[in-house]
């Protein structure tokens, strides 16, 4: 943090993108600068009803009341900052969850492009305090931000919040019955559901029966397989967590194919089930993962799907709950110490952050 804090600090935090469903952003907004979690603080949120009043707050309230507080602390941990919070620059805290509207314009939304994409590349000109969710974030987004701006670790907590703790699984796979693989996201280019679909064809030419089980809301983009989807694939839509509990119950293993990711929440969020997750070895993947993850290469179905096949049909497969578990575990107790950090950074002491591995060089 570029500027000495006291023991107490006003905090604006901006929840003006949090209307209707909980996502995986939203949830971390939640947890991570909710009223308890930043005491003795004076948390103070921002919200809007729609999305004008979003972009009114962002744009020009939230700069107004910099002017007339001094001395507060802002936390952006949604979506950028207007440009007129620049003066204050000092006193923002941006909570990055991923740099694709900068690295992936080609997976944008024309609202994206025209709007979050301009607004993302000014903020990391002038942001000074940028939180990360993932070190593979971090060294990301170090392309894009002023070398002045400071990059920091903030890790969020991953919650049993599809209540899977209690989850049984379907146990083993049995000879003739379908491996059920579950994806959790919105129907949108950059989830390259495609290529998930094209493994579990494969899956079913290797002669190990597949299904793909989809939960997500329809986003933009054209999906040719919406038009006619194969019989393996079930589309469910939005879930009300029960009924995902449900349904996570009843699969093998989470199969991601993402093309990117800050982070992947759903990902670690299943593990306190115990379910298994496959994902493309690429190093975010790698870095949330660790040693409990089976990490494919999506651009080659047919490798992917003898990878997946030989997993599930190894001793190995057994012991998979309990190395999801154990990962989720290791997970939460580096965000606590992430949280550890910034509080004692919010409390004035300089040497919360001196530890080599709590900052992004």
């Amino acid at each position: 943090m570029h500027r000495p804090l006291t023991r107490r600090q006003t905090i604006y935090v901006d929840r003006t993108h949090l209307r209707g469903r909980v996502t995986g952003i939203e949830r971390v907004t939640l947890d991570l600068f909710s009223e308890d979690n930043l005491a003795p603080h004076d948390v103070r949120p921002v919200e809007s009803r729609s999305l004008p009043g979003m972009i009114a707050r962002q744009q020009l309230g939230l700069p107004l009341t910099a002017l007339r507080d001094s001395n507060a602390l802002f936390v952006f941990p949604g979506f950028p900052p207007g440009p007129f919070c620049a003066p204050a620059a000092a006193r923002c805290l941006l909570y990055i969850h991923d740099t694709f509207l900068l690295s992936r314009p080609e997976d944008l939304s024309l609202r994206s492009r025209a709007y979050l994409s301009p607004a993302f590349a000014l903020a990391m000109r002038w942001g000074r305090n940028l939180f990360v969710n993932s070190r593979t974030t971090g060294e990301d987004l170090r392309r894009y931000c002023s070398p002045k701006a400071g990059v920091f670790l903030l890790r969020p907590p991953v919650h049993d919040v599809f209540a899977l703790s209690g989850r049984t699984g379907p146990g083993a796979l049995s000879p003739g019955a379908p491996l059920r693989l579950l994806a959790i996201g919105t129907v949108e280019p950059r989830k390259n559901y495609a290529a998930s679909l094209a493994i579990v064809e494969a899956l079913n030419s290797l002669g190990v029966p597949a299904e793909l089980h989809l939960v997500g809301r329809v986003g933009w983009g054209r999906h040719a397989f919406l038009d006619a989807p194969p019989p393996y694939l079930h589309l469910h839509g939005y879930l009300a967590d029960r009924d995902l509990q449900a349904l996570a119950d009843r699969c093998h293993a989470l199969l991601s194919t993402s093309k990117a990711e800050g982070l992947g929440l759903p990902l670690l969020e299943v593990q306190h089930g115990g379910l298994p997750v496959i994902a493309p070895d690429a190093p975010v993947f790698r870095e949330v993962l660790g040693s409990s993850g089976l990490f494919i290469h999506p651009a080659d179905p047919d490798r992917s799907a003898r990878m997946i096949a030989e997993r599930v049909g190894s001793a190995d497969f057994a012991g998979a709950a309990e190395d999801a578990r154990r990962n989720v575990r290791r997970w939460n107790a580096l965000s606590a110490r992430d949280t550890q950090r910034l509080l004692a950074l919010l409390d004035g002491d300089p040497r919360a952050y001196a530890e080599r591995d709590s900052m992004i060089p």
